[in-house]
């Protein structure tokens, strides 16, 4: 499984969807993720891929890690994976 495939399925089990309601355009706040269900998300992204995501859950808005679209947090963890192997 590709890491947009695996991000996708997190997300959508966050907001308790199925994975063809997700698309790489939809922000979280569209799926109605809370701040809750996205720190959740991130931890679930860690363990699913190994990595440290730099995310500030008291001040999303500092973090590196872009979580403006599923677009954006896919590239983002692709990146990660990436600079890790």
């Amino acid at each position: 499984m590709n890491v947009k495939d695996r991000i996708i399925e997190i997300i959508a089990e966050q907001a308790v969807l199925e994975v063809s309601d997700v698309s790489m355009s939809n922000t979280l706040e569209d799926l109605g993720i809370d701040s809750l269900g996205l720190v959740e998300s991130i931890f679930a992204i860690e363990e699913a891929f190994d990595i440290q995501v730099p995310f500030n859950a008291n001040d999303p808005s500092e973090s590196e890690f872009d979580i403006s679209s599923v677009a954006s947090i896919v590239s983002a963890v692709e990146a990660l994976v990436k600079a890790q192997s």
